[in-house]
């Protein structure tokens, strides 16, 4: 396994000054994130996979020239737990669509959503998505031994399949998937279970007890604020939002004192370039504060 040599921020998709200051396509993105000071893009699949090869390998070679990780995020409509044969299948060949345009972006990992409960008991649906998981792992060798990653991601509603358990069993299934920690989502689903250093202490305790430190050191994460229900996520907000959870100040601090590289992809509304840079921007306090309470 490559590991991350630092810590990386960046946005999930184009925020919308980028279009305001009149930029057009996103093989300009690498170059507006490295002016911003962020080193991570993730490239969104989730409506449709329509992007060109030549526009996947121009923006890809920006993104080796200013130094930005590039990871990029499956369609949204992809679900390893269907009931109905047809649509895992096509689950299958959207993953694996999603793997060919990240070789073209040079991307190394690739972010999923891995399904719903809908009308199944919680085992058959981790069941069946794990079935799925294990054919696309089988038609994904060679991407594999390329050194990709596939990335399933915990989830925010209560229904769907991705809790942080489930994710970490998919994890179990081959070294070359590791979890998207999405706290935003851990944070809904749990009704607002995250409000402590010690609370982002217990998921990555369990993250390394599943998958071991290596892995557990570059995993790949999602941050936002979100508003749930009883059903969990409800909407994602920016880091201004304060009266919505989770703070991302203490995750910094664990990151920092275990030395941690994960990616860190912010999805805030609108905003997520900006808030990815408050986010690297608190790091960096820390970090500095770190440094200096341990000469």
């Amino acid at each position: 396994m490559v590991l991350c040599e630092e810590t990386r921020f960046g946005p999930s998709g184009n925020s919308k000054i980028f279009y305001e200051q009149g930029n057009k396509t996103s093989v300009q993105m690498p170059k507006w994130l490295y002016d911003m000071g962020l080193n991570a893009y993730e490239y969104s699949l989730t409506r449709g996979i329509n992007i060109k090869e030549e526009t996947a390998r121009a923006i890809g070679e920006q993104a080796r020239l200013y130094d930005i990780a590039l990871s990029v995020h499956a369609p949204y409509y992809i679900n390893l737990a269907s009931p109905e044969k047809d649509k895992r299948e096509k689950s299958i060949k959207y993953i694996l669509d999603s793997l060919k345009v990240a070789s073209w972006l040079g991307a190394k990992r690739v972010v999923f959503h891995p399904g719903s409960c809908a009308k199944m008991s919680r085992k058959t649906a981790v069941e069946r998505a794990a079935s799925t998981l294990e054919q696309i792992i089988e038609k994904a060798r060679t991407f594999l031994q390329k050194g990709m990653f596939l990335c399933p991601e915990t989830m925010g509603k209560i229904n769907q399949v991705g809790n942080l358990k489930e994710v970490l069993y998919f994890c179990s299934f081959h070294e070359n998937i590791i979890p998207t920690l999405d706290f935003g989502h851990l944070h809904a689903r749990g009704l607002g279970a995250i409000n402590s250093k010690e609370d982002y202490e217990l998921i990555l305790n369990s993250v390394e007890d599943a998958i071991g430190y290596e892995r557990t050191k570059v995993f790949h994460s999602h941050f936002s604020r979100i508003e749930f229900t009883t059903g969990g996520e409800k909407k994602h907000w920016t880091i201004s939002d304060s009266q919505y959870g989770p703070e991302f100040s203490p995750l910094a601090e664990v990151i920092i004192e275990r030395q941690l590289t994960p990616t860190i992809i912010c999805e805030s509304r609108e905003v997520m370039a900006e808030d990815a840079l408050r986010l690297k921007d608190i790091y960096r306090e820390k970090l500095n504060l770190f440094k200096n309470t341990n000469i």
